[in-house]
């Protein structure tokens, strides 16, 4: 197959979806396995939620460092990285006996998901550059909700069936599987590849300093993350409590978290139509707005029960379906040449948000029993995500492009 073809580009793509399952996979541990966790444990669902925010905690602090590491080594050496250590965080956790040593697994686990998904991004932003980045980002980010409906099916049956610590063993096995993948089977596109052997690790080092971004891509940037953040932050919200909704309303733990699966499964195909169709017509905000709005009033009709299938039908085809819309964002922020950097700036503002979400939201369940007020928030958070993405074309238009 030929270097930089059609069919080439699609096989990366078709790995690293492939292998990115395992970050879904890994982060769903926590949430599957809560209520035996809590039995377990005698763990609050603030403790719940606060151990479901960890797992982003490490991308404040990581996602810019880790940004600039891609200056010095490739895309495949770092995903592989990430992964390696996802898995030691996954082991950690199945090792635990109470909050402190959980905790320090979905730490280790965020800071390998960190790594892993920054280029993972970036590795699909090279390779499609110019040519259907909505639609192959799309696919990309559809294989999170993949990894976390297949923990949504395997990791409880895994509880039921053995105990809490399974589903960790489980997912770090993926992990490490899809490193081996990465390692053997990733290659990055002739150009960039071209152009670090020519460079050298050392001219591609001193090539821009970190803080080279422009103004303008500066705050493009952080607007994008925004978008994204606050989007992620709703669904994260919608996954960890609206099984409780439904939980609450009689209907039965098993049953509730298949019905809020469903939501999960659907997203992986209508995401890959949605960037298609935004690539064809042009028409992203339009499409985003008119999604986002479908996600707001499927959540908000949650305690309808009678209607719980085709709402979390509706939520996951058409409220979800516009992620790769959204990280395609990062593609119009930021140069090729200053996209390592520039997605760490993304992603390390990008967990600033998401992470405090989940605790946020346990802390309003907790406080009141009423799971429905964390599906409250989740709305909000796709109210932001809807005038983040308002402010980003606004700054479009003011700050054109310098030639």
């Amino acid at each position: 197959m030929e270097e930089g073809s059609a069919g080439t580009r699609w096989a990366m793509l078709a790995l690293c979806f492939g292998v990115r399952i395992g970050l879904g996979f890994q982060f769903q541990t926590l949430g599957s396995v809560a209520d035996p966790l809590a039995s377990a444990l005698g763990l609050s669902f603030a403790e719940i939620g606060t151990l479901i925010g960890l797992f982003m905690v490490p991308g404040l602090v990581l996602s810019i460092p880790a940004g600039v590491a891609g200056r010095r080594f490739s895309d495949r050496s770092l995903i592989a990285a990430g992964l390696l250590t996802m898995a030691l965080g996954g082991a950690i956790a199945a090792l635990a006996d109470g909050f402190a040593l959980i905790a320090v697994g979905r730490l280790v686990c965020g800071a390998g998901f960190v790594v892993s998904t920054i280029f993972f991004t970036k590795a699909i932003a090279d390779w499609f550059s110019g040519r259907e980045l909505a639609t192959a980002m799309a696919i990309l980010v559809m294989s999170w909700p993949f990894g976390i409906a297949m923990g949504q099916v395997a990791h409880g049956w895994l509880a039921r069936l053995f105990d809490w610590r399974v589903p960790f063993m489980a997912a770090s096995l993926y992990c490490l599987i899809g490193a081996a993948a990465m390692l053997v089977a990733y290659r990055a596109p002739r150009s960039i590849a071209h152009g670090m052997v020519e460079q050298g690790p050392a001219k591609m080092a001193a090539a821009s300093p970190a803080t080279s971004l422009s103004r303008r891509e500066w705050l493009l940037t952080l607007t994008a993350a925004l978008v994204w953040s606050a989007f992620n932050a709703g669904y994260i919200v919608y996954l960890s409590f609206a099984p409780q909704v439904l939980t609450a309303h009689g209907i039965g733990p098993i049953d509730a978290a298949s019905t809020i699966s469903l939501a999960s499964w659907v997203m992986i195909f209508s995401g890959a139509l949605c960037g298609q169709i935004a690539d064809r017509t042009g028409r992203s905000d339009l499409i985003l707005a008119t999604c986002l709005g479908c996600a707001m009033l499927s959540l908000v009709l949650l305690p309808q029960v009678a209607w719980s299938v085709p709402l979390a039908l509706a939520f996951g085809l058409v409220g979800m379906a516009p992620a790769g819309l959204i990280m395609a964002l990062t593609g119009e922020a930021m140069a090729p040449a200053r996209r390592p950097v520039g997605m760490g700036i993304f992603f390390s503002a990008y967990f600033l948000l998401t992470a405090p979400a989940p605790a946020i939201a346990g802390w309003l369940y907790d406080r009141t029993g009423d799971p429905f007020l964390p599906i409250l928030l989740a709305v909000a958070f796709f109210a932001l995500t809807l005038a983040a993405n308002v402010g980003f074309r606004w700054a479009q238009r003011r700050m054109p492009q310098a030639a």
